[in-house]
């Protein structure tokens, strides 16, 4: 899958993204992401380039062990939710040094205003902003470097993903015309569908989150049939009938999570679900969504299992598309450094 470097601004349209594999993938994982990156693998428009991104993962301290796993397991999810090797390229972040190589770069490019701006810098150092990781506050510039890399005209991202996104073009659009190219594409971003954004079953203002103390705050990839049916049966609602129409959820965050999952899991429309379950109570709508999500969930979570039965198959596929990687993301950053002024590049 070699690729001729390209400096004019038409660039084979491409797609990358990638998620952190710092433990337990969730219904947010799935609908925000996994889904939405094997529909566009499936739509054949773009080639399709996605990444455990681990180097992200240790902005802050991971237990090394846990981290391998989480690594593995994370590429078994991608596996089991439709993410097949043969048709995008899937590999850890770590394993292509031009990842980091390009992030060098664009630190130089970067300023620190734009860093400082940060709402997720601001979010996770928070007061600490001094006893911080310096890679914490350097994310954004290698997430710039993990989309550029590839040239990728295209990055699936959730809203709270939207503010770096900007920097990964702010950064190529300083680059270009600080050395007088037009090298790196402007990427853009695709935000779409009903379920972007999952929010937690015990308050539906609260994204659903791994960290949350509480297990039935979320679903877990990993979790069986029962515990997937049980969790939604006690997920937090409201006592008002559902609305006929996408404007009666607004102020009934819970009842709009609920509504945002079945039209995500179903594929359908917000405003195709209300249409069909306008007017029911929970205790009809539940049972509903539970079925649907235990179709849709449980098989992804017994292929997870088995994969990680057969860790070798996993890392064999993780070696192989970090070699498929390196075929476009070598001639990338050796342009790059050409254009930099590198001596011997």
């Amino acid at each position: 899958m070699t690729e001729a470097v390209q400096t004019s601004s038409t660039f084979t349209p491409r797609v990358f993204s990638g998620i952190q594999p710092s433990g337990g993938l969730t219904l947010g994982n799935y609908l925000g992401a996994m889904k939405r990156f094997v529909d566009m693998q499936e739509a054949g428009t773009h080639e399709t380039v996605y990444c455990m991104v681990d180097l992200h993962a240790i902005t802050v301290w991971q237990d090394p062990d846990k981290l391998r796993r989480a690594t593995r397991e994370l590429c078994a999810g991608f596996i089991a939710a439709g993410i097949d090797p043969a048709k995008s390229i899937l590999f850890n972040q770590s394993a292509v040094p031009e990842h980091a190589q390009l992030a060098w770069i664009f630190n130089c490019v970067a300023r620190m205003g734009w860093m400082q701006r940060m709402t997720q810098w601001k979010d996770k150092a928070g007061k600490n902003a001094q006893n911080a990781s310096l890679g914490l506050f350097a994310y954004p510039a290698l997430m710039a470097a993990d989309i550029l890399i590839y040239h990728a005209t295209h990055v699936p991202v959730g809203e709270d993903q939207k503010q770096h996104l900007e920097l990964t073009r702010d950064v190529a659009i300083k680059f270009n015309h600080d050395y007088g190219v037009d090298f790196f594409p402007v990427t853009e971003p695709v935000i779409e569908g009903a379920a972007t954004r999952v929010m937690s079953f015990r308050d539906g203002t609260k994204k659903m989150s791994k960290s949350d103390p509480s297990d039935a705050s979320r679903i877990n990839m990993t979790d069986d049939a029962d515990t997937i049916a049980k969790k939604i049966r006690k997920a937090k609602t409201d006592p008002e009938a559902l609305p006929s129409e996408v404007k009666g959820l607004e102020e009934r965050p819970e009842a709009r999570n609920l509504v945002n999952i079945y039209a995500g899991l179903s594929g359908l429309t917000v405003d195709q679900v209300l249409a069909d379950v306008g007017g029911k109570q929970f205790s009809e709508f539940k049972p509903m969504l539970s079925e649907l999500a235990v179709a849709k969930l449980a098989p992804i979570s017994t292929e997870m299992a088995r994969l990680m039965q057969e860790q070798d198959e996993i890392d064999k596929i993780l070696a192989q598309g970090a070699g498929q990687a390196r075929e476009i993301a070598a001639p990338i950053l050796k342009k790059t450094y050409e254009i930099v002024g590198m001596v011997g590049a």
